[in-house]
């Protein structure tokens, strides 16, 4: 196993401004050093657009692990909408990483991308893709992505399979039982991107990303051995 020193990664955060970037980057680590980015910048964030093959090496430069959020979060957008972020911006997000020699690179995929099976099967981290849309066919892009650079490159790859994000606890008699059993809530999605670059392992792993619901849409089992991902949160608790 290579050694982490996690003593204070730098570690670059694109999509900073969505709504899991905004939700968790207070959550993260205190010893990491975190550079948040976004589209456009401001006072708290640096400007970049995924869409620049160069701008991204630029920002990936020095970097100990990269944490690709940005993206277009819409199941039912179009391809027009869909190409420039999510299939060349996660191209360019997961080349520069790999040509900066980024020891960890987490790339946001979506249980979208496992949004064509029948409904009630719980899904495993090792489940090959099968989306339901053409939003959860780019985030199994960008999971081939992540295994071809974890295959030719120095670069480990995880690729977070998030559930249903939203940082109030969903009500279980109003929002779908398929939502409700793949919330994630925001500590919790804190600490599947802290397991997910802090973990020594090697390779490519893909990570099924929800709380510790009683029901699970998809199976935790293997990314809490994997990763040493400690969920604490439940949709049922009271």
């Amino acid at each position: 196993m290579l050694a982490v020193d996690r003593s204070s990664p730098r570690v670059t955060l694109t999509g900073a401004a969505g709504r899991i970037g905004r939700a968790i980057v207070s959550l993260l680590p205190a010893h990491w050093i975190v550079r948040g980015t976004n589209l456009t910048a401001d006072e708290r964030l640096g400007a970049l657009d995924v869409r620049d093959l160069q701008a991204c090496r630029r920002a990936f430069t020095g970097v100990d692990a990269v944490v690709h959020l940005a993206a277009i979060p819409e199941p039912a957008a179009s391809w027009q909408l869909l190409l420039p972020t999510n299939v060349v911006g996660a191209y360019n997000v997961a080349q520069a990483a790999a040509d900066c020699g980024v020891r960890r690179l987490v790339l946001a995929s979506s249980l979208h991308s496992m949004s064509g099976v029948p409904y009630g099967t719980q899904s495993r981290s090792d489940d090959q893709p099968r989306p339901g849309n053409l939003y959860g066919a780019t985030k199994a892009w960008a999971e081939a992505l992540g295994a071809w650079i974890a295959a030719t490159t120095t670069t480990s790859v995880v690729a977070l399979r998030i559930g249903y994000f939203a940082e109030l606890r969903p009500d279980v008699q109003t929002v779908a039982a398929r939502e409700v059993s793949a919330w994630l809530s925001p500590r919790d999605a804190a600490e599947l991107v802290r397991a997910a670059v802090e973990s020594e392992f090697t390779g490519f792993f893909v990570a099924n990303g929800l709380s510790a619901n009683r029901y699970r849409a998809a199976d935790l089992e293997a990314t809490m051995r994997q990763l040493g991902y400690k969920p604490v949160d439940d949709v049922w608790a009271q």
